[in-house]
């Protein structure tokens, strides 16, 4: 039986693609930003500049050009914020879509047999482009509201509870690493699931055609 490029290509791509965005999911560099700690313009004030960066489950503070770093589970505003708790929600989909699509595309290639089953292996295509638009769908909501995710929150209570409080200088956020690697694993994803869904249509078994020649061919004995 030949296997398609396609198919090869959707085999590769579908487990690559889960484990980039996996590894997007757990790391906490969605967004980070620069604040200076300290008095400034003062003689013998020691001033820091400290990176702040925030992931999905996980933030993370730590002391430019220095090992010293402290991370710690979202809370707060950042936390309660809805559309953070829906990119959440979407990527936790993506990777159980993504993980089904692969265990049924797995039995439906069936590398140890000559025949395929092909609609199965076509349904886990389907859950792996599926899984890869839930997570492109995921990190655009985030993309977008980059800069606002746990601010709005904390305005808005301020204002409603009429308080006066000091508020920290607010820090320049911009997308970080772990942002990138979840928009390549998410396009990943959307070609390893449209290739495992596309990829048995022009796939021929030219042993299961010489097998039913050989099955209706008719034999006769010829007596001279």
């Amino acid at each position: 039986m030949h296997t398609p490029v396609s198919m090869l290509m959707g085999v590769v791509f579908a487990p690559l693609g889960l484990v980039l965005v996996f590894t997007a999911a757990i790391t906490p560099q969605w967004r980070e930003g620069q604040a200076r700690l300290g008095a400034a313009g003062r003689a013998g004030a020691t001033e820091l500049l400290l990176l702040r960066s925030d992931g999905l489950w996980e933030s993370c503070l730590q002391v430019v050009h220095s090992e010293v770093k402290e991370c710690w589970p979202v809370s707060g505003s950042y936390q309660r914020d809805a559309r953070v708790r829906m990119v959440q929600g979407m990527v936790l989909s993506s990777l159980f879509l993504c993980g089904a699509g692969i265990v049924l595309a797995s039995v439906g290639v069936r590398c140890w047999t000559d025949i395929p089953l092909r609609s199965v292996a076509a349904a886990g295509g389907l859950l792996v482009a599926l899984a890869g638009v839930l997570s492109l769908a995921a990190l655009g909501v985030y993309t977008h509201n980059l800069s606002k995710l746990g601010i709005e929150v904390d305005s808005n209570v301020s204002e409603t509870q009429g308080l006066n409080v000091h508020k920290p200088p607010r820090l320049t956020l911009h997308p970080a690493g772990s942002l990138y690697f979840g928009w390549v694993g998410a396009w990943v994803q959307v070609l390893g699931g449209a290739a495992l869904l596309f990829g048995f249509k022009s796939m021929k078994c030219s042993s299961c055609h010489k097998q039913r020649l050989k099955d209706s061919a008719e034999m006769y004995e010829v007596n001279c």
